[in-house]
């Protein structure tokens, strides 16, 4: 099974007294979202369950990716548990709706989604995922119940003007 974490897409400012929540994509985040949906779809699969932070950002992320993969919006499932989440929550997020999903993207924030990328490979460390970037690992399992900390194999991050590399 593959696990793909997707930090969202390139975001404005906050404004002042705009909530964190509300934060909308800018220019290079609405051209970015849509290239690394193409590469994901080219270099591994088109994910069978998308799982995201409802933050204005990260849906936004979600949605772009979902229309390059022509699945409906309405097939995004949005959890709240996700915006700036822990590892630990994440881990509860993916074991609890995974399910049986041979290809799972979960789209979140930083710092959660890198420490929580981190943990989960066996081969690598993890620092710093840039905006836009995918994190793409294997696991063998039947069911993300199984997934535990440093199961992960074949880690490759993806980033926006990246070659792609293991």
């Amino acid at each position: 099974m593959r696990l793909t974490l997707l930090r969202h897409a390139k975001t404005e400012p906050g404004r002042s007294g705009q909530d964190d929540w509300d934060r909308e994509l800018e220019a290079k985040g609405k051209r970015d979202a849509p290239e690394m949906a193409r590469r994901l779809k080219e270099e591994y699969s088109i994910p069978t369950l998308i799982i995201a932070s409802p933050a204005i950002r990260a849906i936004g992320t979600a949605r772009m990716f979902a229309k390059e993969f022509r699945i409906a919006e309405s097939a995004i499932i949005r959890d709240e548990r996700l915006y700036l989440a822990s590892p630990k929550v994440m881990l509860e997020v993916v074991q609890a709706s995974g399910g049986s999903a041979e290809h799972l993207l979960i789209v979140g924030h930083n710092p959660g989604i890198s420490e929580f990328g981190d943990r989960l490979s066996a081969e690598r460390s993890l620092d710093n995922m840039p905006t836009c970037s995918l994190y793409t690992l294997e696991f063998d399992i039947q069911n993300w119940n199984e997934i535990s900390w440093g199961s992960g194999a074949n880690a490759e991050l993806i980033y926006p003007g990246s070659a792609s590399y293991p």
